[in-house]
Order: structure tokens, then C-alpha cells, then sequence
């Protein structure tokens, strides 16, 4: 199958390959992805060097991958490294034989797996780079890994002999709504965008979980065999996404629990209060991993109030899992199709379609017409007006307009209602007397299908429906 989407980063390896420096790039992202996929597609027959790591072996059966990696690359080779310092020297020699016009590319995947204790990994990469392959243009150096804490602190925050040395670095996210759109077009599965919209909330454009999906399957049986059937693919996959990735798991799964709880959000001392964690012990660490994979995202509230940086929960399948699969007991094979119109869904189904709009604010601004009006995205909450009110998205326009959005999700056209519109007119005033802002503030409805004009769509001043978050 041929790579879907991702054209920014098949630019960044492009420009890899041409470029007269020497390279080295660190791909990494959450689980299931697609970070191994994009890399072996997009230089299929081109890889000089390929290796991965495997899952919980010890640093032998590591080193014999390794081996067993350099006699498949380079043929007949009878090389065989019992130290790392020794595999890095024999993949060094076998490159330097190498002829060939464009850059030797080595692909390293799953690094953090390769990296055993005192096995000695990381010395012997850093003497490969520093010692050899940053002085060769003709070298380009892939390390790839699902284990966040592993990349950010042995790669990106290097203190030691590789500190600063990555030259370009590579943060696969899931897909957005149009490559999600363009993949399943390539699998020949038909939805239409409403329902492609609906797996979004429940995958959240995962590429390996759009995978799974059976092409004579509407998305309701579709989500019953894959979450809930008794032998479903990916009734386990919370658990095992969070111990794959991260160290002490268990502290991670406590914020994003309590994230999923709080749709509207938590400060950092909200977290605290709610997980019963503490402030030091890496908490701050573990809050930007959890950004990095894309599973939480950190929003600056619109006080600009550090303090009140508002953090949620934007994977839609954690939010999924959580909601309707774990702790649920007894399981029910047909528990989605026979719970299509149940209020607990349709009210997920409106937070859900908020986290959908989260990620795709770009896409948002090319629709009001800003995206090349300088702007500062931000949530904003009340600090104890009475009602409360909140916002999770705005646009803070140089222009001098405020675009505060109000999302809905909806079968058909959403109809405001007299006390709708008394409750979005409360918290536009609201949000006006806490900023204390002059600027002009614009009502923005995001919806599936717009709005249906009447003696109350008056307060919109603008609208953005399900087919622009597709471009």
C-alpha cells in the first residue's frame, strides 16, 4: 500500500536525501502510527542499513538481530559483533564499501528496544556519529521509537556525547480528517463524511486502527468487533499502548483518566489534586510526553495566566476506552449498534466532535478566511462569573476581531433555540467583562451541516460545517 497523506513529512526526507550535510533524523510519535511504514515505503529497495529492535529481549538476542540485520543488508557478510562498539564498526566498514550516488541511509527502529541496561547501546552510537558519520556527507542516520521518554531524554535532551547532534527531528501525529478520508478511499471502504467523522472520534485517524476496519462493514459493527466483541483486537490496546510507550506507566494512565473525566479541562494543580500525584518526581516531564505523543494537548487560557493553562485529553480513542470499555462489566458484544440514540453517546459524541475541531483549528482559520491573518489560538474559562462559561477554542485576531467558537455536532442542521441563544449571549458578555478586551468578539458555529436560519441565528456571525475540516 502506498503512503497516504503525510506530504510535510515526505518533504522533510526528501530534503534529507538532497542535502550536502550529513543527517540525523529521529522519527518518533505515538504507538500504531505508521512511523515504520512511512520510513520503509517511502525508501522502498533504498534502505543501505535496516534494522529493529526486539520487544523485552535481552542485549544477546539484540546484538543478534543486529548481526542478522548486516548479513541480509550486505549478503554474505560473516561479521558478528558480541559488543555494541564491535556491531557499530562492522556496520562502519560495510558502509564505507557502499557506492552509490545519493546519501547510505540507515534506518535504526525501535531504538529503545535495542538500548538494554548497561548493554553499553548509547556509548557505541555516540562513537558512530561523532566518531564517524558526522564527518561524512554521504550519511544518512534514521533512529526511530515508539518510547517517548526513551527519545526525548537519550536523543532529544542528550546531555552527553549526542547532546544537540540531531539535526532534524520528526513528530508523526495521526492522520487528519482529509488523509483519514484518502485512506480509507485507498482501502475501498465507503462511509461518507459523516460517518468517517465518527470513527475519527472513536481512532482518532490512527493509521493501524483504520487498518482493522472490514470494507463490508457499516462503522457500528465495525466498532462492536474491533472494541467489543469477546476476542475484539483492541479491547486491551489502552493498557498496552501506555506500558509501550512509557516508563511507570501507571502515572501517565492517572492524568489521562482524570483528563477524561474533565472534558472542559484541568490546571496543572487540578491534575495534582485529582491524581493524587505530586508536583516534582518528573510530573512536568510526564505532562510533556504525554503532549509529545499527542495524547494530551497544553492550551494557554486566553489571561494569559500561566497558572491556568488548561490541559485535556485530545486522543480520541483513550477518551473512547475510557468512556464505554474499561471497568464495563458484563461485556456486550453489540453494545454500540444497540446503543446508537442512548444519551451517554450522543453526549459523547459532542465532546468528542469538539476534539476533532481542536485538531483541526488550521483548517478552521482557511475556512473564516484568517489563515494568513496573524492569530493566536487559545481556550479561555471564566474565573468565577456566576454562571460560569468557557470556550475551548478562539481565534485572537490581529485584526481586531476575537472568534469565539461554539462547537455542535448533529444529524442534520442544528436549530439554536431561544435558550440557547440566551446562554451563548451570557457568555459572550462574560467572556467581554472577564478580558475586559476591545475588541470586536465574533460568534463562530462549528457544526456537521450549518445552521438553520431563524429568529435566533442572528447572534452568528460566522460558520464552519463537517466538509472544511476535510480540507
Amino acid at each position: 500500500m502506498k503512503v497516504v497523506g503525510r506530504e510535510k513529512e515526505k518533504s522533510i526526507l526528501e530534503q534529507c536525501v538532497e542535502s550536502s550535510e550529513p543527517e540525523f533524523l529521529v522519527v518518533y510519535g505515538r504507538r500504531r502510527v505508521g512511523k515504520t511504514f512511512l520510513i520503509r515505503e517511502f525508501f522502498s529497495g533504498e534502505l543501505d542499513f535496516y534494522v529493529t529492535g526486539l520487544a523485552s529481549e535481552k542485549k544477546d538476542d539484540q546484538l543478534q538481530a543486529w548481526n542478522t540485520a548486516i548479513k541480509d543488508c550486505f549478503n554474505n557478510s560473516d561479521n558478528s559483533a558480541s559488543n555494541w562498539i564491535d556491531a557499530f564498526a562492522v556496520l562502519r566498514r560495510k558502509l564505507e564499501k557502499v557506492k552509490k550516488s545519493k546519501k547510505k541511509i540507515i534506518f535504526i527502529d525501535e531504538a529503545p528496544w535495542l538500548d538494554t541496561p548497561k548493554s553499553g547501546f548509547m556509548v557505541a552510537l555516540e562513537h558512530f556519529w561523532n566518531g564517524w558519520a558526522s564527518g561524512r556527507s554521504d550519511i544518512f542516520l534514521i533512529v526511530c521509537g515508539s518510547a517517548t521518554s526513551w527519545i526525548v531524554k537519550k536523543l532529544l535532551k542528550n546531555k552527553g556525547g549526542l547532546h544537540n547532534r540531531v539535526t532534524r527531528r520528526m513528530r508523526l501525529l495521526p492522520f487528519t480528517l482529509r488523509e483519514t478520508e484518502a485512506y480509507l478511499d485507498e482501502k475501498e471502504i465507503k462511509l461518507g463524511r459523516y460517518r468517517i467523522c465518527e470513527a475519527f472520534m472513536i481512532f482518532g485517524g490512527v493509521p493501524y486502527y483504520l487498518s482493522l476496519l472490514g470494507k463490508g462493514l457499516s462503522l457500528p459493527q465495525n466498532v462492536d468487533a474491533l472494541c467489543f466483541d469477546d476476542d475484539s483486537s483492541l479491547r486491551n490496546e489502552f493498557e498496552e499502548i501506555y506500558s509501550t510507550l512509557f516508563k511507570n506507566s501507571d502515572k501517565y494512565i492517572k492524568i489521562v483518566t482524570a483528563l477524561s473525566s474533565k472534558t472542559k479541562g484541568l490546571t496543572r494543580d487540578e491534575i495534582i489534586l485529582n491524581t493524587g500525584l505530586t508536583s516534582g518526581g518528573g510530573f512536568t516531564q510526564i505532562l510533556e510526553e504525554l503532549e509529545l505523543c499527542g495524547f494530551i494537548r497544553a492550551y494557554p487560557n486566553y489571561s494569559l495566566d500561566d497558572n491556568l493553562c488548561l490541559y485535556q485529553l485530545t486522543d480520541p480513542f483513550s477518551l473512547f476506552h475510557l468512556r464505554f470499555i474499561k471497568g464495563k462489566r458484563p461485556r456486550n458484544p453489540r453494545f454500540w449498534t444497540n446503543n446508537l440514540d442512548n444519551p451517554s453517546l450522543t453526549a459523547w459524541k459532542g465532546y468528542a466532535f469538539e476534539r476533532v475541531c481542536l485538531s483541526h483549528s488550521e483548517q478552521i482559520k482557511q475556512a473564516l478566511g484568517i489563515a494568513m491573518i496573524s492569530t493566536e489560538t487559545s481556550s479561555w474559562r471564566s474565573r468565577g462569573s456566576s454562571p460560569g462559561a468557557q470556550i475551548d477554542l478562539l481565534f485572537d485576531r490581529k485584526d481586531g476581531i476575537i472568534n469565539l467558537c461554539e462547537v455542535k455536532y448533529s444529524k442534520n442542521e442544528y436549530a439554536i433555540s431561544a435558550k440557547e441563544e440566551t446562554n451563548l449571549r451570557n457568555k459572550i458578555a462574560v467572556f467581554e467583562a472577564d478580558t475586559h478586551t476591545k475588541k470586536a468578539v465574533h460568534l463562530t458555529m462549528i457544526t456537521t451541516y450549518g445552521v438553520i436560519e431563524n429568529i435566533h441565528s442572528g447572534i452568528i456571525h460566522s460558520e464552519v460545517t463537517l466538509d472544511a475540516l476535510f480540507q
